[in-house]
């Protein structure tokens, strides 16, 4: 029999960015730097991806608790050509390296049509269409590249080397919508393992292996010393493998199974690399910025007009259905189990926070 769905109650992104704010702000965390890692985390929520939302603040506190991640040091880019940077995050916030790396990518975009960023000595930098999207939205295209601690094995092997390092490509289009995709390697990400343990669920087979190297479906044991698997097997290796070389070694930060596990090694930073490109996707076109959301659109329709298979009753471009249930929670608010709200209080009264999230809904709503 299928597993009863949790009881959740919906909460306002407002009222959900509020809490993950003043729990930040309670640890030291800048108040600028708070909103925008808070921000991050409510973005994911709101788009569907719950495994990268504010359930994982209670993680990212107690690594600053652990002072392994650094709650404020002062950040400078290091340039390597009027196109090209290097940012040293000092162990803070992956959120806050990214949001600073990317918008640093736009600047020199804005000049030079183009703008490259690598980051050494970050952390976990949670769901990469937050950066793809703060270039969509100034009408540039982008790459987001991170990599990830020891997970998956390299194809043929069998013990876990690679991360499950995301990738993220943005697209801005015209009337039809923007092409966002952001995927990760493996057939599904540990957050997703994350999520199921948390919420007492299986997973599905295909998703990982336990410590002994068998198929499971529960996420304790993929967690505890199993391993996920890779994505159409040797290629979701390769790309894994890929983000290795653009965010480890081309940054300077660790790689070759070397960024350390942010839940199982407590004491010691992570070093996650990231790397980013943003430039002008209509610079190579005649007709300028009107070509080419003319010729996305005219992509984007015709993927979505395609004869399609049976039992099949629309399709979708990549980023799509993450826009329209933003859409949709921004309306009716977001999804969390009564254990999710509990748990995120509980960390609020422990950074000596007062604020709950209803109480902030019910101000928002009055």
């Amino acid at each position: 029999m299928p597993e009863p769905t949790p009881e959740t109650i919906n909460i306002t992104p407002a009222s959900a960015t509020a809490l993950a704010k003043a729990i930040l702000v309670s640890h030291n965390v800048p108040i600028d730097r708070a909103d925008l890692i808070a921000t991050a985390l409510t973005q994911a929520d709101l788009r569907g991806v719950d495994t990268h939302g504010i359930n994982r603040l209670p993680g990212y506190i107690a690594r600053l608790q652990a002072r392994v991640v650094a709650a404020a040091p002062s950040l400078e880019f290091t340039p390597k050509t009027p196109t090209m940077a290097v940012l040293d995050a000092q162990n803070t916030f992956g959120f806050v390296a990214g949001s600073l790396a990317i918008d640093k990518c736009i600047d020199m975009a804005h000049t030079y049509g183009m703008g490259m960023v690598a980051v050494r000595n970050s952390n976990h930098y949670g769901m990469g269409a937050t950066y793809v999207l703060r270039a969509i939205r100034q009408g540039f295209a982008c790459f987001a590249y991170t990599n990830a601690s020891r997970a998956m094995p390299p194809w043929g092997g069998a013990e876990a080397l690679l991360g499950t390092s995301p990738f993220a490509v943005g697209v801005p289009g015209g009337v039809e919508g923007d092409f966002v995709l952001d995927m990760s390697p493996c057939v599904a990400a540990r957050g997703k393992m994350r999520k199921a343990a948390r919420r007492g669920e299986s997973i599905p087979e295909g998703y990982a292996l336990d410590a002994q190297g068998r198929p499971t479906t529960d996420p304790v044991a993929a967690l505890e010393g199993g391993v996920v698997l890779p994505i159409g097997g040797p290629k979701g290796s390769g790309l894994a493998m890929m983000m290795d070389i653009f965010a480890g070694v081309m940054s300077g930060s660790a790689f070759a199974g070397g960024v350390n596990d942010q839940y199982k090694e407590m004491g010691k930073p992570q070093g996650v690399g990231h790397w980013f490109l943003v430039f002008r996707p209509d610079v190579f076109l005649d007709g300028g910025v009107q070509e080419f959301r003319e010729r996305m659109d005219t992509l984007l329709r015709t993927v979505r007009g395609v004869k399609r298979a049976e039992g099949v009753e629309r399709i979708y471009v990549s980023g799509e259905m993450e826009a329209e249930v933003e859409a949709r929670r921004r309306k009716e608010g977001i999804p969390f189990t009564k254990a999710e709200i509990n748990a995120l209080h509980c960390l609020a009264l422990q950074s000596g926070v007062q604020l709950k999230m209803e109480e902030v809904r019910k101000t928002s709503e009055d």
